[in-house]
């Protein structure tokens, strides 16, 4: 597990113009991504206040395995930069880091800097898998409670981590438009099915977890090892729609209702910037059952949680043509989790599946005990039967086309300098 050092010193300070006050992407944070310049080609960069680094254009300027990671990181995807493992982007990261804290190294940097507004931002990795897990503890309750009022878990919950393979071709970075699925739904009783649009429309809020380095097929990754797959973390909104979803999830899980559309944000905060946020994970209520054997390493248990905060903001079009700001719904911690990433990483591969580098991992809606955080529309109107009103008086049960869901997230703990993962937005089409 990749431990602080001097890039993680709160008092560190970058000759970036604004970087040092950036809410999102100060020195201490330097996210990986991709980007295309104004002038075209796509290529790896790092995010530092308003601006992207371009690592082909400080790939000379770069020592040893810092410069190696760099010209890695030139191609089209991070996939070759995290083939091996972390090692390549924990060294590049400090090879940057001394670039823009340098004040001498300013004039040889600086043509490297490309205004954020001017970029085009990609995924940043070729996708060649996608699991999503359900891991909220509190939302799978809150979603039980509504089918199964006595009983909302299944008895194997809080055995098992509970996931699904998704579908990594339709992964899309950060902004853009959602196209409003259509399919099956139940119809009136003792009627059949009925095709159309999805009424039920919903956001998932959750985190990405993308993977780092692989095992061979018939291999598996043991839980004290699964942290080093971790490349790092990102917002995930896997689009839901519910109608759909109910009538079709029996007996094989979720097909259509979930395969349209998944929104990241482009930014790959690694497990190196997020070394000073591994937190204890949170203590499993009395009664509950010790993880099997496979999935319980004792420092995974005192510092394989993340204390990150997120948030969903909604933009109806109204509010957008008034001029109005996106008005929060939620905002809750990671910790939420009822298994930390490298138990699903380890369990993930326990049957020997071989994971890639860039494999993505959702946690599931992630939302905690109180109103003010549940991470979907499905738990705030409880199942759409007691629609939320917003601040302009319009109420919404699900979403309605013209809608943009906004999430964000920070890294926060005392004693270090927040970080931020940037915005994971998408607006719904029609």
């Amino acid at each position: 597990m990749t431990q602080t050092n001097e890039t993680h010193d709160p008092a560190a300070a970058s000759w970036v113009d604004g970087a040092d006050e950036h809410a999102e992407f100060p020195p201490q944070n330097l996210p990986l991504g991709i980007f295309s310049p104004p002038d075209g080609g796509k290529r790896g960069g790092v995010a530092i206040g308003n601006y992207v680094l371009d690592l082909a254009g400080v790939a000379l300027l770069l020592d040893g395995d810092a410069s190696d990671a760099a010209r890695l990181a030139t191609s089209e995807t991070l996939n070759a930069l995290f083939a091996g493992g972390n090692a390549a982007a924990d060294a590049l990261r400090r090879g940057v880091f001394r670039l823009i804290t340098d004040e001498s190294r300013r004039d040889m940097v600086l043509p490297a800097l490309i205004r954020m507004q001017d970029v085009t931002l990609h995924l940043p990795f070729a996708v060649g898998d996608y699991t999503d897990f359900y891991t909220g503890i509190h939302h799978a309750t809150n979603v039980g409670k509504q089918f199964r009022p006595d009983n909302p878990l299944l008895p194997n919950y809080k055995h098992v981590p509970i996931g699904y393979h998704g579908r990594a071709s339709s992964i899309r970075p950060s902004g853009g438009d959602v196209r409003r699925p259509q399919g099956q739904r139940k119809g009136a009783e003792g009627e059949g099915p009925v095709f159309g649009p999805s009424q039920r429309l919903d956001y998932e809020l959750e985190m990405g977890i993308w993977t780092s380095g692989s095992n061979e097929l018939g291999s598996d990754i043991g839980i004290a090892q699964a942290a080093e797959h971790i490349a790092g973390l990102c917002i995930l909104n896997d689009w839901s729609a519910r109608d759909l979803q109910a009538w079709e999830y029996q007996p094989l899980g979720p097909f259509l209702s979930k395969n349209f559309h998944s929104t990241v944000s482009p930014w790959v905060v690694t497990s190196a910037a997020l070394a000073p946020f591994r937190v204890a994970q949170p203590p499993r209520p009395e009664g509950d059952p010790a993880p099997l054997p496979y999935l319980l390493d004792e420092q995974d248990q005192a510092a394989g949680a993340y204390a990150i905060e997120m948030e969903v903001h909604l933009l109806t079009a109204k509010m957008r043509d008034a001029g109005l700001p996106p008005e929060r719904l939620s905002r809750g911690p990671m910790t939420a989790m009822y298994w930390t990433a490298a138990q699903l990483v380890a369990h993930h591969t326990v049957n020997g599946c071989n994971l890639q580098p860039g494999d993505l991992l959702g946690t599931g809606t992630l939302s905690s005990e109180s109103r003010d955080t549940f991470g979907s529309l499905l738990e705030l109107s409880e199942g759409g039967k007691n629609p939320i009103t917003l601040a302009n008086g319009e109420t919404r049960s699900f979403l309605e086309d013209g809608d943009e869901v906004i999430m964000t997230a920070h890294a926060v703990r005392e004693g270090f300098r927040t970080i931020g993962f940037g915005e994971c937005r998408a607006r719904i089409a029609g």
